[in-house]
């Protein structure tokens, strides 16, 4: 994956980047608000070597080297119980003096003299106390421990040179890092979550990642890909609702990509399935069915899913009549075909006890071969191959398997699967379509049909002319009739001078004859309406007003 692949997967995933995120900055906002307050006070101490006031620079300078030695040792010594429990007892303290060894916290800045007695509680004033009394403590302690024993006083000398002062501000928490952190931390867990979501996904999303699988394993082409309509199971014909939209332009690129597909032997009877339910094979039989009649041939659509049969109910046509009630002789074929429109549909029938034993029967097979005979393009919408084997038993009635895939939801393994079933039974699988496609992430879905719908231009002169009639009307709610009459009288004259200079679209234009001119047939009406004065145009409200 590349730079570029990684940005997709994170705009995929915004949903779940933005939600950990959230819940990140969320948790930092309830870390600051629920957390005790707590404060620190410093008192600083310069360590130093008393000697004779007639020393050398050299001795000078090996007793700063052997203070800061010694400085970073009684870092250690400030949080020993000699100490902790003289302060404890000094200011009866209500814990225990490792529990106030925890709270200090001795540093020696690098390269100096200087020592730093930090102590951290939850009151301020109780803060500065404690490091005062630790500096004093700690000044008697290290006197002790560096005095000879045959010496009156210590050689080292320690001076508080900043006693610590009552913080006005607490130290923790800190709203503005606790919040930045938390959103960084739900940052990086959401991309984390999108990538580690995005490894572990099979699915297949666009018409690229479901070529590559095919490769994988020798499978069929893949002929096209629908977009998802969210209103396609109220407006199941895309060629009815919108035939220039996505869809139908996706759908009739499915049927030119069929008829290429044996040259020599184009598929004539085309089974429609998919490895599991819900996948949208119905839609994409019907859809196809429709498409084929598109261009002027007889098309038949059969219903042989006959455990969950959808069609009748996508067309809104009649399923108790149809192929099981052919298969057990109580109609004729012809009886039962049922009317979509440009197609015919021969429904499910009544759901049997028995479907994969009426499958495949003779009768089913010369119900499929008659219609073959009398139809151009024959589409049967079957059941999922890989739940059962309805699919697989008319593959010898067929001439090829149209194979479903919906993406981000059908896996590679259901795929292959589904493509290993149906060899299994020598069935020949023309292609595959990838289904419910996302227009932003599968860029093969993006045809012309944004720029090459059918302009109307008539539309522009009647808005205008509609929001010219609406002046008046406000005019005269306002009470202003003078100036309804002064909006409406000009406005409807140039329109009316436009409207008859410019043909509509649904006129022929003036055919020359053969001397070159117009045709005074057509061009006499025209300039009878030019010349003809204009007619008074009543208008509500008094003149004088």
């Amino acid at each position: 994956m590349d730079l570029r692949d990684y940005l997709r997967v994170l705009s995929r995933r915004w949903r779940a980047i933005t939600v950990l995120t959230l819940l990140g900055t969320a948790a930092g906002v309830a870390l600051t608000y629920t957390a005790i307050p707590e404060y620190r006070a410093t008192a600083k101490l310069f360590v130093s070597l008393q000697g004779s006031t007639d020393e050398d620079t050299a001795q000078l300078a090996q007793g700063n080297l052997f203070t800061q030695a010694r400085v970073r040792s009684y870092a250690e010594v400030a949080t020993s119980p000699l100490v902790t429990g003289h302060v404890v007892r000094q200011l009866k303290l209500k814990m225990s003096p490792a529990a106030l060894s925890g709270k200090i916290s001795a540093t020696a800045q690098p390269d100096t003299v200087l020592l730093q007695l930090t102590v951290t509680d939850t009151r301020a004033a109780r803060a500065a106390r404690i490091s005062n009394a630790v500096a004093e403590r700690f000044t008697e302690v290290i006197r002790g421990l560096e005095r000879p024993v045959d010496a009156e006083s210590s050689p080292v000398r320690l001076s508080v040179t900043e006693p610590a002062s009552v913080p006005t501000a607490p130290f923790s928490p800190r709203p503005a890092v606790n919040v930045a952190l938390g959103l960084l931390a739900g940052l990086i867990l959401g991309a984390g979550f999108a990538l580690a979501r995005e490894t572990l996904d099979s699915s297949v999303r666009t018409s690229k990642a479901l070529t590559d699988a095919l490769a994988g394993f020798g499978g069929p082409p893949v002929l096209g890909s629908i977009v998802h309509d969210p209103h396609a199971t109220s407006r199941p014909l895309a060629l009815r609702d919108d035939m220039h939209g996505l869809r139908a332009e996706g759908f009739r690129r499915l049927r030119t990509c069929l008829q290429f597909v044996d040259v020599d032997r184009p598929p004539k009877v085309i089974a429609v399935t998919s490895p599991l339910s819900g996948e949208g094979k119905t839609s994409v039989a019907v859809n196809l069915a429709a498409t084929l009649a598109e261009t002027g041939a007889s098309v038949c659509l059969v219903d042989t899913d006959l455990r969950r049969p959808s069609t009748a109910r996508t067309l809104g046509l009649i399923r108790d009549a149809g192929l099981t009630t052919a298969l057990i002789g109580r109609a004729e074929v012809q009886q039962l075909l049922q009317s979509a429109g440009s197609f015919s549909v021969l429904t499910s029938g009544a759901v049997p006890p028995n479907p994969t034993e009426l499958l495949g029967s003779a009768q089913l097979r010369a119900v499929l071969r008659g219609l073959a005979e009398k139809f151009d393009h024959v589409v049967v919408d079957t059941a999922p191959v890989l739940p059962v084997a309805d699919a697989s038993v008319i593959a010898s009635e067929v001439d090829g398997y149209l194979l479903v895939v919906r993406a981000s939801r059908t896996s590679r393994d259901q795929i292959a699967e589904a493509l290993r079933a149906l060899r299994h039974v020598g069935a020949s699988v023309v292609g595959t379509v990838l289904n419910m496609a996302s227009p932003k992430e599968d860029r093969g879905a993006h045809g012309y049909a944004y720029e090459y719908r059918p302009q109307c231009h008539t539309a522009g002169r009647f808005a205008r002319l509609a929001r010219v009639l609406r002046l008046p009307r406000l005019a005269r709610i306002l009470g202003l009739p003078r100036l309804a009459r002064a909006v409406r009288l000009p406005r409807l004259a140039r329109i009316a001078r436009a409207l008859r200079r410019r043909p509509s679209a649904g006129t022929a234009p003036a055919l020359p004859t053969p001397g070159g001119g117009p045709d005074s047939r057509l061009t006499a009406p025209v300039a009878a309406l030019a010349d003809e004065p204009p007619r008074p145009v009543a208008v509500e409200g008094s003149a004088q007003s």
